[in-house]
């Protein structure tokens, strides 16, 4: 995946944040005007928090966007750990994307009946027009850990035994994440620095298992990147 991929390095964690922004935002004026519609994938955890806030203060044609998420804890729907919980309060809740053009992972239903339910979401969107992931330290992606073993030809996974809190999560697979015409990761700080390394290594990570057609673009801050 290393020589299909656009490696952008900055110097912070914002300039990350702004450049990031600006792709999804141009890419979201190309797909509405080719298809009159634009479906993104939304990564959780809180580095993309910084995007989010960026795309709530831009000006956008809000009312073709259809938002889908890559993975969801299995925590009630108010619990503020959820992945939804972050761009809700700070960007979807202050733009006018319909609230029926917005799918969250039914997950405080259980995996299993969770996953079953997002399944056909995902094939009714697929190919999307972008895919929004971030990296965990030990270069898991959405909720895809490392040691996890799942049917590839899943569209949606139910997940247990994840090695952070909760054990419980859905999560898009891999070959419905790769099935996108822009993806883009996010990494910011000096505790991604190893696992980095580990990726641009050949490493066989989860994250080395997102291989779409086009380039991927990978936004990087100093701190996280070391030769």
């Amino acid at each position: 995946m290393q020589e299909n991929s656009r490696w952008h390095l900055l110097e912070t964690a914002d300039q990350v944040a702004v450049a990031a922004c600006q792709q999804i935002l141009k890419a979201a004026g190309q797909a509405i005007a080719d298809q009159g519609k634009f479906k993104f994938v939304l990564a959780g955890g809180t580095t993309p928090e910084k995007v989010y806030r960026l795309l709530a203060a831009a000006e956008a044609d809000w009312a073709n966007w259809v938002i889908y998420y890559g993975d969801e804890r299995c925590l009630p729907v108010d619990h503020a750990d959820r992945n939804s919980a972050i761009p809700e309060r700070v960007w979807l809740s202050k733009v006018a994307i319909p609230a029926t053009q917005v799918f969250p992972i039914p997950a405080e239903l259980g995996g299993e009946q969770s996953a079953a339910l997002y399944r056909p979401i995902v094939a009714a969107a697929l190919p999307f027009d972008m895919v929004l992931l971030g990296m965990g330290e030990d270069g898991h992606t959405a909720s895809l850990f490392p040691g996890h073993i799942h049917n590839e030809d899943e569209l949606v996974h139910a997940v247990y035994n994840s090695p952070k809190p909760p054990p419980e999560r859905v999560s898009i697979s891999a070959k419905a994440l790769s099935n996108t015409q822009q993806l883009i990761f996010l990494i910011t700080g000096t505790n991604k620095q190893d696992i980095v390394k580990a990726w641009r290594a050949g490493e066989d990570l989860p994250i080395a298992h997102i291989v779409p057609e086009n380039p991927v673009d990978i936004y990087i801050d100093s701190s996280a990147y070391q030769e």
